[in-house]
């Protein structure tokens, strides 16, 4: 087998790996964490009392604008949080696009937890026209 050869496979494979990787980051793939629609969100926070909203962004990310009532638990101190969150509700979970929150889903779900990830974050939810809190 020549160079060229291992290399071209090689290739073949790491892209492979990344492509991978981005749709089990996405949720496309390999997850059972059930999303919403922005919509869909803004229906049950304004007519389910027993929901809670869940920002996981980063404390500046959620300082310059966020879902008005959101609870901020950021991604990287999500584990070491669940007690802060009502087991026995629903929780809506949002990032910035969706990705974080997919991640934040799937601890939540490992711990008990009813998640619902929020489409395209922040960002779904203001461009359907709903209005965030700065």
């Amino acid at each position: 087998m020549t160079l060229k050869k291992i290399w071209n496979i090689l290739y073949y494979i790491i892209m492979a790996t990344l492509i991978g990787y981005f749709v089990y980051a996405k949720g496309w793939f390999g997850s059972s964490v059930n999303s919403i629609t922005p919509a869909q969100a803004h229906d049950m926070i304004a007519s389910d009392s027993n929901v809670t909203l869940l920002d996981v962004r980063t404390p500046s990310e959620f300082a310059s604008e966020h879902i008005e009532n959101a609870t901020l638990v950021p991604l990287d101190a999500l584990e070491q949080n669940l007690n802060k969150i009502d087991k026995s509700k629903k929780v809506i979970v949002y990032c910035r696009s969706g990705n974080r929150s997919i991640t934040a889903s799937r601890i939540l779900q490992d711990n008990g937890f009813v998640p619902l990830n929020v489409d395209d974050g922040i960002i779904g939810w203001k461009n359907s026209g709903y209005e965030v809190t700065k």
